[in-house]
């Protein structure tokens, strides 16, 4: 039995997690391919107009994997437990499977994942029996896959430190890993930045003290019940203790959640005395604008 995954928006949260744990189920795994001019132009055409565009790109993918494989796996992100709370996921991650039963022919693969109600290994109990595996079949694959998830996190953990203590200047790429992690998205602004001079530093690379977050509550935004929202404003914290030159928020066209994140964000860098810049990206953004406004950004912190 063959897998399909697309590579856009739910992968990006848990990158390598789902297809390790497919793969040591003992099925065939095919993930859409890198984001390119093809898939965004499929995904703009069936797109609803109000969509942002990060789910735009994730249609395309789908698209792309229709017909190749026996099932697409699209889960439904709900809620999740982090920091020591319960936080939800983007609203438009909930109704991803019904849209997408939808748009393709193919079987689609889904499950609820809402830790409000029970454990994300409960869930993926659930997940393994519809593909008839057992539980000490589903436990065993979700031990590997959160092994190497972890291996991955400290790797990261790693670069960060490395890059923190360069003598260039560092600027901190601030976003969803769905437009960080993709560089036809965000038009490869970490290469763009590197090739200015700077060091760029992904946010969620910075490693967070889950012990003081748990311990004391924050005062300097409000309680965000988004998890990214909660995550980033907690990395962001944790950036600040580090000297940086500069901070890029990458936000996708008509995104609700980032509309309302932003505006805490960007004071909290003003407050810092911190430069910031904030780019907006869709499907008609052009990259000689871009590129533009990023060496201004950069001339303006040398």
């Amino acid at each position: 039995m063959t897998i399909g995954i697309p590579r856009a928006l739910f992968y990006w949260k848990r990158p390598y997690f789902w297809e390790t744990f497919f793969e040591n189920l003992g099925l065939e795994i095919i993930l859409s391919p890198k984001t390119n001019k093809e898939i965004i132009e499929m995904g703009v055409k069936v797109a609803d107009p109000e969509t942002c565009f990060s789910n735009k790109v994730f249609w395309g993918h789908l698209l792309w994997l229709d017909g190749k494989c026996d099932l697409i796996f699209v889960p439904r992100l709900k809620t999740k437990k982090e920091f020591g709370e319960i936080l939800e996921y983007c609203p438009k991650f909930f109704g991803l499977p019904d849209l997408a039963k939808i748009l393709v022919k193919t079987k689609i693969l889904t499950e609820t994942f809402d830790e409000k109600k029970e454990k994300f290994e409960k869930s993926l109990r659930k997940l393994g029996q519809k593909l008839n595996k057992d539980k000490k079949e589903v436990k065993r694959a979700a031990e590997f896959a959160l092994s190497k998830e972890k291996e991955l996190k400290e790797k990261e953990e790693k670069e960060f430190l490395n890059e923190i203590q360069s003598k260039k200047q560092k600027i901190v790429l601030i976003s969803h890993p769905y437009n960080l992690y993709d560089d036809f998205v965000n038009l490869g602004m970490k290469e763009k930045l590197e090739k200015l001079g700077a060091e760029t530093i992904f946010i969620d690379q910075v490693p967070t003290n889950q012990q003081l977050i748990n311990s004391k509550r924050l005062v300097d935004w409000p309680e965000f019940h988004w998890e990214f929202g909660k995550e980033i404003m907690e990395e962001i914290r944790e950036i600040l203790k580090y000297s940086i030159s500069g901070a890029v928020e990458i936000s996708a066209f008509q995104c609700g959640c980032d509309a309302v994140l932003k505006e805490f964000v960007e004071a909290t860098f003003k407050k810092n005395k911190i430069p910031f810049l904030y780019l907006i990206i869709d499907e008609n953004t052009g990259e000689a604008g871009f590129q533009t406004r990023l060496e201004a950004f950069i001339d303006t912190i040398k």
